[in-house]
C-alpha cells in the first residue's frame, strides 16, 4: 500500500517498492554491510542479492501513517554487529524521512549471514 500525502495541490503517493529502494541504497552506504538477503524458500538458505534485486531483502509496512521497514542484511566478518546495525538504522532513517518526508516507527536489521571477504 503507498504511502499518501495531502497538500493544497493534490496528492503525493510514494510505492513502497520506491521507499524499499532508497531503504537499501542507505544500508549499502553504511561499512560493514555485504549485501542484502533473500530466503530460498526451497532450502531455506539466504543468498546474497546484487544491486538489481536490492529490495527483495527489505519489506516496508505503514501502520497508523508510519512507516516499519525490515532489512534483512548479510555483514562483512570481523565488525561489531550491533555498531554496524545502529549506523544502517540512523544512515536509513535519515535518508528516508528526508527524501520522502513520511515518518519511520520502527526499523528493524535481520543479521542473515556473515561473509569472509578473501
Amino acid at each position: 500500500m503507498p504511502t499518501k500525502t495531502n497538500t493544497e495541490m493534490g496528492t503525493i503517493s510514494i510505492d513502497e517498492n520506491v521507499i524499499a529502494t532508497l531503504a537499501g541504497v542507505s544500508a549499502m552506504e553504511s561499512y560493514g554491510i555485504v549485501g542484502m538477503a533473500s530466503k530460498n524458500a526451497t532450502d531455506g538458505l539466504f543468498e546474497l542479492l546484487k544491486w538489481d534485486s536490492l529490495t527483495k531483502g527489505i519489506k516496508v509496512y505503514l501502520k497508523e501513517n508510519k512507516l516499519n521497514i525490515d532489512l534483512h542484511v548479510i555483514l562483512q566478518y570481523g565488525v561489531k554487529i550491533s555498531v554496524v546495525a545502529k549506523n544502517i538504522i540512523e544512515r536509513v532513517k535519515f535518508n528516508v524521512e528526508k527524501l520522502t518526508g513520511q515518518k519511520i516507527d520502527s526499523i528493524n536489521i535481520y543479521v542473515q549471514g556473515i561473509r569472509v571477504q578473501k
